[in-house]
């Protein structure tokens, strides 16, 4: 859990860094949501290999061989090689690095007590995603990175005066730091049969492990969910920072605050669901996923422009009333979100161990959420390129992400239908 909330974190922040990178090079801005696109597109690319190099030896040497990875891509970026080239071979490390950190957790706990685990590991997770976020942007920020130039951070010349290079130097600390952790993540001991090699049986393996996953009525439903959930959330999260920008004035370090608070909420909620909802009842959290997404579309009608230039006096500090009230309502997103991917997280680990194998299970996972976040990516990519307005492409997502929810839950409940008039005529036979 250190070394994964070490990891998280510093990929976080080097997102921020790399979006003023962009901006310092006077890069188009439709750039900008690419970076993630750039970066996930390795889960779907390696998605057939990454599950048998995960089974193929202890997951705490996968975890650190991977990271390694992460670090070599941020020292590219330092380096000077484009953000877009160097934040893909940090998404190359992640990739691989992915079925490790959550393969070792159903290496590690029975059943009943994946949803508990799940909860406070996305808590965590999410906590390095708001403090990677937020100190990404403090990082870019004028007074702090002066300090770290006037420091005198390696690679770095305090003449040149870039700010996203600053930021970049101290993130590679944090990968450092992450490698030196994963040391000491303990051997589960699990092992699996020999891994194949050649590439027509990794993607034959692959194809029939994606199959097995979307066929089971009860995986494919996770399945359907998590793929909705990774493929909006990190579109949004690109759109909340334009959003902050063109409906409250705001700057990246202010916008990133924000987008940390949505994570504070995602924290809130996985830790009441691990609390709340126990592996048998993960289904009944399906129209908390409706509502998030009708509350994303209501934000977007909300106006904010009377409130961003006035302030409240929170602590001694003032704070825009337009970044109070956006936050309250960003952190109900968030906590929604966290309430209901939790759940659907440990349904799909446990689907998928039971089914399939740690590793391979949760490369179809990634294969599958992360091919939804490059076409969602793409789809906003498209949309700024044309000129849609922020609040506008928020009303879109939050309409789609509340529309496919309700597909799901009326497909759930077919597969129920189906499943109980199974079960009757079984029981006929019987004479039951």
């Amino acid at each position: 859990m250190a070394a994964q909330f070490c990891s998280s974190l510093a990929d976080n922040a080097l997102l921020i860094a790399a979006i003023s990178l962009l901006g310092e090079i006077h890069a188009p801005q439709w750039m900008t949501p690419m970076l993630k696109l750039f970066f996930f597109i390795s889960y779907v690319l390696l998605a057939a290999f990454v599950g048998a190099f995960a089974d193929s030896m202890p997951k705490a040497r996968v975890m650190l061989i991977t990271n390694g990875i992460k670090l070599a891509g941020a020292l590219l970026m330092l380096a000077g090689t484009h953000p877009l080239l160097a934040y893909a071979v940090v998404g190359f490390g992640a990739a691989a690095y992915s079925p490790a950190k959550y393969g070792i957790v159903t290496e590690l706990l029975p059943p009943e007590r994946l949803v508990a685990a799940n909860g406070w590991i996305e808590g965590l997770t999410v906590g390095s995603i708001i403090l990677g976020i937020v100190a990404g942007g403090l990082l870019v920020s004028p007074s702090v990175s002066a300090t770290v130039l006037a420091l005198g951070a390696p690679y770095i010349e305090p003449g040149l005066g870039k700010v996203g290079e600053a930021a970049i130097a101290v993130i590679c600390g944090v990968y450092a730091a992450a490698a030196v952790i994963n040391i000491w993540v303990p051997d589960t001991r699990v092992r699996y049969r020999k891994q194949e090699h050649t590439l027509g049986r990794l993607l034959t393996d692959f194809g029939h492990c994606v199959s097995t996953l979307w066929k089971d009525s009860l995986g494919q439903i996770s399945l359907a969910v998590t793929t909705l959930f990774w493929g909006a959330g990190a579109t949004l999260q690109f759109i909340v920072l334009r959003w902050s920008a063109e409906v409250l004035g705001m700057d990246l370090t202010h916008g990133a605050v924000l987008q940390g608070l949505t994570a504070l909420g995602v924290a809130l909620g996985a830790v009441l669901a691990a609390g709340r909802v126990s592996l048998k009842r993960s289904l009944s959290v399906l129209p908390v996923g409706v509502a998030m997404g009708l509350t994303v579309s209501l934000l977007s009608l909300l106006n904010f422009a009377h409130l961003a230039h006035s302030g409240l006096v929170i602590g001694g500090h003032v704070v825009p009333r337009g970044l109070a009230a956006a936050a309250l309502v960003m952190v109900l997103i968030g906590a929604m979100a966290g309430y209901f991917v939790v759940p659907m997280n440990a349904l799909l680990q446990h689907r998928g161990y039971v089914l399939l194998s740690s590793g391979h299970s949760i490369a179809v996972q990634n294969f599958n959420e992360n091919l939804g976040i490059l076409l969602m990516l793409g789809v906003y990519s498209l949309l700024v390129r044309g000129g849609v307005s922020a609040a506008a492409a928020m009303r879109l997502f939050g309409t789609f992400v509340a529309a496919t929810m309700l597909l799901v839950i009326l497909k759930h409940r077919a597969n129920q239908r189906k499943f109980d008039a199974v079960a009757q005529i079984g029981d006929t036979r019987h004479g039951f």
